[in-house]
């Protein structure tokens, strides 16, 4: 309406409509993850798997310890079954008690995968810098793929891979921190991985992510996420509540305030934030184990530098800071008050039951279809 159809948009306003997209319970629900179908159906019942508005009969229950227990022992008993498909199929060692932090979606300078990658180099100094301190453990996904002729979506898929041979081998590290990149990712493998996932990384820039579904099966299944006001993240975050949701980093209008005024300075932001610097730093200084020196080069100059003088149009080193704040808050809130956190999933849960496709096909069937139902 504002921008790529806006002539058309003044002429027939009555042709644009918006209704947001939905994924299948019965699928990434009922399917993926038959201990928490069976817990809900204990629960509530199973009029859920027809009527998605039943859904919300959970929050009579999310404040209660028996049931927060119960919840919590499907969700782990889900890393139990991620963590023995990843060992067949990749011969990795995960640890089943950590917490479990998932980024899954399509490879893109958008979706921030790249940004997510510096946060890991900026745990991987901290724990460097306190070899004597107990840390959570935490095993971080990424899943996947990129378009064939999509150069530097492939690097960083390169790049994924090399801090992975970096933190999961150094003996400092390892124990504390294992990343794992999901070969071949797809529904199969997903139906074993969103299930298991303690935290949905949600990471776009503001204004670029038309919706997502990724955000919505994640939620659906217990998990909590950590995000921008972007897509559908936004009418999650209206759904559960600000508290049930860790929002981070430029909203939609601040992105577009700096594009308008030029004030996005990331080579500032590199200098003033020493853990960025050295995180950054880390894509040319040699730790990485990879083949050639320069490999990383052009991600190093697209983040300090973009592309024929104008900066980085995804703003990752303007929103790594408050992403690294609000990763230690939900961090805290899982080693420090578990209880706490397995409420918020289950809020999550109870409240995911908008983002059935059921719904987003009966407002389809009432705004333009106009069809009559049958039994």
């Amino acid at each position: 309406k504002k921008q790529t159809f806006h002539d058309y948009y003044v002429m027939n306003p009555r042709k644009f409509i918006s209704i947001t997209n939905g994924i299948t319970h019965r699928r990434w629900l009922a399917v993926s993850n038959p201990g928490l179908t069976a817990l809900l159906t204990e629960t509530i019942g199973d009029g859920f798997l027809k009527d998605y508005t039943q859904f919300e009969k959970l929050m009579d229950y999310v404040n209660q310890e028996a049931f927060l227990e119960k919840f919590a022992a499907v969700k782990r008993q889900n890393k139990k079954r991620l963590a023995e498909y990843v060992y067949q199929t990749q011969g990795i060692v995960i640890n089943e008690d950590s917490l479990f932090d998932v980024q899954a979606k399509r490879l893109h300078e958008y979706k921030r995968q790249l940004m997510k990658c510096l946060h890991i180099l900026c745990l991987y100094d901290e724990i460097k810098a306190h070899p004597d301190k107990n840390f959570q453990p935490v095993t971080i996904f990424f899943a996947a793929k990129a378009s064939p002729g999509y150069i530097r979506a492939k690097n960083i898929i390169r790049l994924i891979n090399a801090v992975a041979d970096l933190v999961n081998n150094d003996v400092d590290t390892k124990d504390f921190l294992t990343v794992v990149f999901i070969e071949n990712y797809g529904v199969s493998s997903a139906e074993c991985l969103i299930p298991a996932a303690d935290i949905s990384e949600q990471l776009s820039t503001a204004g670029l992510e038309a919706s997502g579904t990724s955000n919505m099966k994640f939620m659906m299944n217990g998990a909590v996420t950590i995000g921008t006001m972007d897509g559908a993240n936004v009418e999650i975050s209206q759904r559960v509540g600000a508290e049930n949701i860790f929002i981070f980093g430029a909203d939609e209008a601040e992105i577009e305030r700096m594009k308008a005024y030029q004030t996005y300075l990331p080579g500032e932001l590199y200098e003033k934030n020493q853990a960025v610097r050295r995180a950054v730093g880390h894509l040319i200084d040699g730790i990485l184990p990879v083949a050639s020196p320069h490999q990383f080069s052009d991600l190093y100059q697209s983040l300090l530098f973009g592309k024929f003088g104008t900066p980085d149009p995804y703003f990752v080193l303007y929103d790594l800071p408050d992403y690294i704040r609000i990763f230690e808050k939900a961090l805290a809130k899982y080693t420090e008050k578990p209880l706490d956190w397995y409420q918020t999933a289950a809020i999550n849960t109870a409240k995911s039951g908008y983002f059935s496709s059921d719904r987003t096909i009966l407002e389809y069937n009432d705004q333009i279809w106009h069809l009559t139902p049958v039994e």
